[in-house]
């Protein structure tokens, strides 16, 4: 990942509104958020929420599908793993005992959705 692709990425993330609004895209899974959903959830208002998911598409941390006439969001998986990855890159300096703590948090957090518990 380019660094400048990194920084577009952490700047989406680095408000509150919009960490919000992406943390309830990540729980919602595959399935997303309608819009409608979504800014309930958020309690923003749709021109607020519009404006967030903006920023966060064209970072690479959303995506959109359109099902009938509704508008649903979703996390954008890829984009977030390849942020966490460049973010974790070399942290480990030959120790990989420094990183399993994250891994088995996010193995634990992606086994609990699977089973309907809250992460």
């Amino acid at each position: 990942m380019e660094i400048d692709v990194a920084l577009k990425r952490l700047s989406a993330l680095a408000q509150q509104g919009r960490l919000e609004v992406f943390r309830l895209l990540v729980q919602a899974g595959d399935a997303g958020l309608s819009a409608g959903d979504l800014a309930r959830a958020a309690g923003v208002a749709p021109n607020t929420l519009s404006a967030q998911l903006t920023i966060l598409t064209h970072a690479g941390l959303a995506r959109s599908r359109r099902e009938g006439r509704s508008i649903i969001y979703s996390a954008d998986y890829d984009g977030m793993g390849d942020l966490l990855l460049y973010l974790m890159q070399d942290c480990c300096q030959g120790r990989p005992e420094v990183c399993d703590p994250v891994a088995a948090a996010a193995a634990q957090s992606c086994c609990d959705q699977k089973e309907g518990m809250p992460a």
